[in-house]
């Protein structure tokens, strides 16, 4: 389907100072893993797919169609690049498959039969439940 090793070769990353756990270490390290990925310039995508990247992912898309991720789950910053790659390539992978199309099918007259025949003695046992008529 797709190259993910080349796809990983066209991803920036950018180191952040993260917040949460970590005391006075939080405040002097750079543990939190930015990735950047440009669907419109990517060489490993054919335009069928970026269409489709595009159209899907547009609401977390910048204006210059740049899908920007973040990580900072982990105190290391190692893990939290692993982590922010595994997430992007899970991404990417579930918004190229492609859905089947519905194939519509036709109600089977048995299961008609079935709910009509229910109607009908719901039907007479609510009738059943009245006064009868004396005239």
């Amino acid at each position: 389907m797709i190259d993910s090793e080349a796809l990983i070769n066209e991803l920036t990353f950018k180191a952040v100072r993260s917040s949460g756990s970590g005391g006075q270490h939080v405040n002097k390290t750079s543990t939190k893993v930015e990735l950047a990925f440009s669907i419109k310039d990517s060489l490993v995508l054919k335009d069928t797919q970026k269409e489709r990247l595009l159209s899907k992912l547009g609401h977390r898309l910048t204006k210059e169609g740049v899908l920007i991720l973040q990580c900072g789950e982990s105190r290391s910053q190692h893990q939290n690049k692993n982590l922010v790659i595994a997430r992007f390539l899970n991404l990417i992978k579930s918004n190229l498959v492609k859905p089947k199309p519905r194939k519509p099918t036709k109600i089977p007259k048995s299961a008609i039969r079935k709910r009509l025949k229910s109607k009908r003695t719901q039907s007479e046992k609510k009738a059943n439940r009245k006064k009868p008529d004396i005239d």
